[in-house]
């Protein structure tokens, strides 16, 4: 029996293969004495006969070692990793196996496929407040699960710069499909499981860098069919008598509790018109004379005069709750998800609709288009990061950023096909460009296209063939209501990192210093089209950020 083990960084990607991926082997990692590190431990396990497994476990030695988790990455299908049109920064092509999630191991075992390589995800979280510093060694050593015997052992040092990362500063949001949880693990709404996996989940996102939550008012309009509905999660109530409407916002009351104590501090208002053009409303769910249905959804004109009556009623009073919890600058309404130029007047006569209703408080909706921002309709545009050149050149105030499946080629994305350079340099983008937010669809979408069907995520990783696997979700339902998160999460939280430590040199030096030092260690100028496709350049960057932090702090 013989085992491999090697050290290596967070941007590769270690496929379930039997030949030797072409790591590149770390031996020294650095990173602020606050930041959330990764790292991998690259193993192979050959075996003489036919044994296609051996269950091994691990030690981790080193004063560092009860601040670091030790997860299993393993791989999951995609029938559909990639559109016809994509560009050379892909590491396939091809439907397959591919390294996603990670998996937690309570007991330290975990099972090694005998003869292909594999890797083990190392996560080093510091103690709040400790503000450690220097150099720490660290050994993880693999051993026979059965006998105890020491099989392999990797080494390295973990140094850890007497800096902390400054509060991020970008809104995040990636959207939380509460509905996705009660249909998956069979949860009824609002009962106390299904409040728990809802904290969660969003402790997992604070974790990883969101810090606003999609809020569903009503359930969510989005990616729903025409005439199709989603699994009811409306936090308002909602009567009617005689007297007109009446609402109740006690669930409302508990979500935002329960998200300001995880940590969220801004809410997004899911959208109060259908998606692609703000044609219909959402489904509400109104009780008259004691039986509750469904009172408005895909048979209401969004412009007809129950639907603008109702909003009429229910948007002075909401945005009087908020207010009176001093919440009116942490709130965020959307009109309509992507509108285009097509649906200009649909979009326009639904925002003359909102925005009296909404003095005060904030709006923004996802573009693609600048002609559609330059009509006036939207006060912060959310800007494709393949179409946002015209808004960055016209410096709009307060530029927000997202992509999605659509966003395939040039601009960074975190497909499973992709390598995860291409997910990280995000944070160096949003810095250099200012950008204010950034914000995705899919934090847990377990839904097939349109909301058909249901999907387990585990099975199904590309939304029944619609979307390229990596674009739905980024964490994957775990035991116990407990979220597994992807490594491409792990990925893109380190980039957001990379945004915080860019942004304490800023402020130990100039913006010009830094950008400099970005162009010179990338190789490039950068822009959201044009990057180093490569690892190495990121990870370069990063240690020379963290050499002129720490030079700088020195006691003189």
């Amino acid at each position: 029996m013989r085992l491999s083990l090697v050290f290596t960084h967070c941007l590769e990607k270690v496929f379930h293969c039997q030949n030797m991926p072409p790591v590149a082997v770390e031996n020294r990692l650095s990173g602020l004495n606050n930041e959330v590190l990764s790292w991998q431990a690259v193993y192979c396990l050959q075996t003489p006969g036919n044994e296609t497994r051996h269950e091994l476990s691990y030690q981790l030695d080193g004063p560092l070692a009860a601040y670091i988790s030790v997860r299993q990455v393993q791989s999951v299908p995609s029938g559909f990793p990639c559109y016809r049109e994509i560009d050379e920064n892909y590491l396939t092509t091809e439907p397959g196996l591919f390294p996603d999630p990670l998996i937690p191991l309570p007991q330290r075992r975990f099972f090694a496929a005998c003869r292909y390589y594999g890797s083990l995800w190392l996560t080093l979280t510091p103690p709040v407040d400790a503000r450690l510093a220097g150099d720490f060694p660290l050994t993880l050593r693999l051993l026979d699960a059965q006998t105890g015997e020491a099989l392999a052992e990797a080494t390295l040092t973990l140094h850890l710069v007497p800096a902390a990362l400054p509060p991020q500063t970008l809104l995040h949001t990636e959207w939380l499909h509460t509905d996705c949880l009660a249909d998956y693990y069979r949860l009824a709404v609002f009962s106390p499981d299904y409040w728990r996996a809802v904290r969660n989940f969003v402790r997992c996102a604070v974790h990883a860098g969101v810090n606003m939550l999609l809020t569903p008012l009503f359930t969510p309009p989005l990616d729903t069919a025409v005439g199709g509905e989603r699994t009811t999660v409306q936090l308002v109530g909602v009567t009617r008598s005689a007297q007109g409407y009446g609402f109740d916002f006690s669930r409302l009351a508990q979500w935002v509790a329960l998200a300001q104590e995880e940590g969220i501090e801004h809410f997004e208002i899911a959208p109060l018109f259908t998606q692609w053009g703000a044609a219909h409303a959402p489904k509400i769910v109104v009780e008259e004379q004691g039986e509750a249905r469904p009172l408005f959804g895909w048979h209401t004109d969004a412009q007809g005069e129950a639907y603008q009556r109702f909003l009429q009623a229910l948007l002075p009073a909401l945005t009087a709750w908020f207010r009176e919890r001093g919440l009116e600058r942490q709130v965020w309404f959307h009109v309509s998800d992507e509108p285009t130029l097509d649906n200009l007047a649909a979009y326009r006569r639904a925002s003359a609709a909102l925005r009296p209703l909404l003095d005060g408080f904030r709006t923004f909706d996802a573009l693609s288009d600048f002609a559609f921002y330059q009509q006036g309709l939207v006060e912060t545009p959310v800007a494709a990061t393949d179409h946002i050149e015209p808004f960055i050149e016209h410096r709009v105030p307060g530029l927000w950023a997202y992509y999605c499946c659509v966003q395939k080629t040039e601009v960074a994305n975190r497909f499973f096909a992709q390598p995860s350079a291409r997910n990280r340099i995000l944070g160096v983008q949003l810095y250099l460009y200012r950008i204010a937010g950034f914000l995705h669809w899919g934090f847990n979408f377990y839904n097939s296209a349109h909301s058909r069907e249901r999907i387990n995520p585990y099975a199904v990783t590309d939304s029944g063939h619609a979307f390229p696997s990596g674009d739905p979700f980024v964490v994957y339902p775990g035991e116990d209501l407990q979220p597994v998160e992807s490594l491409r999460l792990r990925v893109l939280h380190q980039g957001l990192q990379d945004m915080r430590a860019l942004q304490l040199l800023e402020s130990l030096t100039d913006r010009a210093t830094v950008e400099g030092l970005i162009e010179r260690e990338l190789g490039m100028r950068i822009t959201f089209k044009h990057y180093p496709h490569q690892a190495e350049p990121l990870l370069r960057l990063r240690e020379a950020v963290n050499r002129r932090i720490e030079a700088l702090l020195a006691p003189m």
